[in-house]
């Protein structure tokens, strides 16, 4: 297993991280029913434990979830399986939705909602401490500066050791560590966020504002919902009992563009065939190539999907193979980005990150 710095915290993540948004599904489990995150995928009790022992023994020692990853389930399989090695794991976990509770103030990133959605984390955790809070995403009602000043006093009190977020807009992550700076209050250090081949959103702004700003990223959904496998092929249809059988890719992990994301299944498979490897770790080795990225947030169903997602680390691409990578998955640049290029190629160096 290889290792990154988050940010520029100097806390070392594996580039790997395991995700537990599969975890539950099934009545066994607390008696609790199968009530939502479903459609990416259910695994059960002891398949649950041999993931984890894979992944510990392979070195992963970062680990992703949230509150509400099958109504806390996630956080309870994790309070079971990583309690025996937590020092020497990382453990991040989400807050913001409705978990629990059906009142008006359940929800949101408010001080009421997020001091009872970390203490029910940390019980489901079976820990004292949360290593990275996420904020699943952004609250246009209440002020950054209140939820800034909440987030900073569970630093302070122990309960929480770094702070980051999910899904925010570029201007909603540049406010928040503007708020910071001013008010001498704890930043952001990692922003969690949508990033594949077949959708290169994240570099318009995120990516060149996360080097700038040395915020760590970590890539949810690095194989586009299981499109990025290589099972899904132009003409061939989707096989049946798959996570997009029954879905359009929008409806999980929404594509650039259909036509184009099979052309770049075709050039990665052309790739992993000459590498002797498969179209995921083409998908994952590419993530963690591109600037920036600390770690690609993986999830599996069965035991052979993470074997195989492990293999990623046994190998990187070449630069030519990143090359035709990008080619192949290139999107129409937007404005103002194709004119922030042509202004700027005059004063571009090596490793400057796109568009600046």
């Amino acid at each position: 297993m290889r290792y990154r710095y988050l940010g520029d915290t100097g806390l070392a993540v594996s580039e790997l991280c395991f995700g537990a948004m599969t975890f539950g599904g099934g009545a066994s489990f607390l008696g609790a029913p199968d009530r939502n995150w479903s459609e990416f995928g259910t695994v059960q009790d002891q398949d649950v434990h041999r993931l984890m022992d894979l992944a510990l023994d392979s070195g992963i020692n970062f680990f992703d979830t949230a509150d509400v990853y099958k109504n806390g389930m996630g956080e309870e399989f994790f309070g079971q399986t990583l309690s025996k090695v937590r020092d020497r794991v990382v453990i991040g976990t989400k807050g913001r939705w409705r978990v629990d509770g059906d009142g008006p103030n359940d929800f949101g990133s408010t001080r009421h909602h997020l001091n009872a959605a970390v203490d029910a984390s940390l019980r489901r955790l079976r820990t004292d401490y949360i290593d990275l809070y996420h904020l699943h995403g952004f609250d246009p009602r209440t002020s950054l500066d209140e939820t800034l000043r909440v987030l900073d006093d569970l630093v302070r009190s122990g309960k929480v050791r770094y702070i980051g977020v999910s899904n925010f807009a570029a201007w909603q992550l540049m406010k928040a560590l503007s708020v910071s700076e001013r008010r001498n209050l704890e930043r952001f250090v990692c922003y969690q966020g949508y990033y594949n081949l077949g959708a290169r959103d994240l570099e318009w702004e995120i990516i060149p504002l996360a080097q700038d700003q040395k915020v760590g990223i970590t890539a949810w959904s690095p194989l586009a919902g299981g499109f990025l496998t290589g099972k899904y092929r132009r003409g061939e249809g989707r096989p049946a009992g798959s996570r997009l059988a029954e879905a359009t890719p929008a409806e999980s992990a929404p594509l650039t563009d259909q036509e184009q994301a099979y052309d770049i299944v075709d050039e990665m498979a052309r790739i992993a065939e000459a590498r002797g490897a498969t179209v995921a770790q083409v998908a994952i080795n590419w993530v963690l190539s591109r600037p920036q990225i600390t770690s690609a947030v993986i999830g599996a169903t069965k035991l052979h999907q993470l074997e195989d997602n492990l293999k990623a680390m046994e190998w990187e691409l070449s630069a030519d193979e990143a090359a035709a990578l990008d080619k192949v998955s290139e999107a129409r640049v937007p404005y103002p980005y194709w004119h922030i290029a042509t202004v700027g190629a005059d004063r571009k160096l090596p490793g400057d990150v796109y568009p600046a």
